[in-house]
């Protein structure tokens, strides 16, 4: 389980975190997509993909690679949870 929570001034990505529970992967993976994310315009931080975390963390163990989609697919749903907030 995976909550991403961001705070957005000006378009961008102001402030990022989370909470998890979960394996160490999960949290290095989590922690990495905040550090990625952070100061980001809401359309840069969606082109972030799994593959841009894995490098960052210099890979995973190949079990643990399902842990990067829960990272990615959790800032892109914050972001359209966000956009779709501001229809309102």
């Amino acid at each position: 389980m995976l909550c991403i929570y961001i705070k957005i001034k000006n378009n961008k990505i102001e402030n990022i975190s989370f909470q998890t529970f979960g394996c160490v992967a999960v949290i290095a993976t989590s922690s990495m997509i905040t550090e990625l994310a952070k100061g980001k315009t809401l359309t840069n931080a969606m082109k972030i993909t799994r593959q841009d975390v894995a490098d960052s963390l210099d890979g995973l163990p190949p079990i643990k690679m399902h842990c990067l989609n829960l990272a990615a697919e959790g800032l892109n749903e914050a972001i359209r949870i966000f956009k779709s907030n501001q229809k309102i």
